[in-house]
């Protein structure tokens, strides 16, 4: 037995200017461009913050979630090429308000449009995990999260149950999954009401599969329907059954 009585965790870090190359190279910038435009989101006369630039810092808060909008806002066009970001000589980061105006011109439209573009499966035979008998392991789950507490998010989303003459304190979303294993990558994704069901939002997530891929979900998710959804996708499933937690699966290889 090996005693680790000098172990200590290193944290991996990766160098900002590393991670703003990455998104250039995972996000072309002509990618961004062809969503704005197919959304109709340009603007019609120029502004401190362009819709492409509004696009990159959406992407980019995900990344630097701890730092202020104006902060991770300055980062992104010290940092990122012309080619991805254009911006006046004499740009100044616009105040906190102007950001947040610019996200709600900018919409969701865009963004929903430029993941349905680029987000998809991209294991390679050297992944470790990916890959099955020569099928690529996807996977359906589900979660739910808080969103802020507002009139407008309740009567959308909705929120759980609680004891008679209380509230709970947040209303929740519903997020429904599609992720590569090997990879961990979400390439397909829907969000929906709190009280509404995994199952209803996992069969349409089935627009993504495809043949050569191996779909597996857990017994919340298992029915017939699902089956006979999965199977006319021509894609291969791995399901547990609720009954006696065995697993089905289909396909005589199996």
């Amino acid at each position: 037995m090996v005693h680790l009585n000098n172990f200590s965790l290193v944290p991996f870090d990766i160098q900002s200017d590393r991670v703003l190359k990455a998104i250039e190279t995972a996000i072309p910038a002509e990618a961004i461009n062809e969503a704005i435009a197919n959304t109709q989101a340009q603007e019609e006369r120029k502004r401190s913050l362009p819709a492409e630039l509004v696009v990159s810092l959406v992407i980019a808060m995900s990344l630097w979630s701890r730092d202020s909008m104006r902060d991770v806002l300055k980062n992104l066009v010290d940092g990122l090429s012309e080619a991805w970001i254009k911006v006046g000589k004499y740009w100044r980061v616009p105040c906190k308000s102007a950001i947040t105006q610019a996200r709600q011109r900018l919409g969701v439209r865009v963004m929903s449009q430029l993941f349905h573009q680029l987000a998809r499966p991209m294991a390679t035979g050297e992944t470790l995990g990916a890959f099955l008998n020569g099928l690529r392991i996807v996977v359906i789950d589900g979660t739910c999260f808080d969103v802020p507490d507002s009139d407008k998010n309740a009567r959308v989303f909705g929120r759980p149950s609680s004891r008679p003459g209380t509230m709970v304190a947040f209303p929740k979303v519903r997020l429904v999954i599609l992720v590569e294993a090997g990879t961990h990558i979400i390439f397909d994704a829907l969000m929906c009401p709190y009280r509404m069901g995994e199952r209803v939002r996992a069969l349409k997530l089935l627009r993504s599969v495809q043949l050569g891929m191996l779909l597996m979900w857990d017994r919340g998710l298992h029915s017939y329907a699902m089956v006979q959804a999965t199977l006319a996708k021509e894609c291969d499933y791995l399901g547990r059954i609720p009954a006696n937690g065995l697993c089905c699966m289909n396909r005589e290889k199996w």
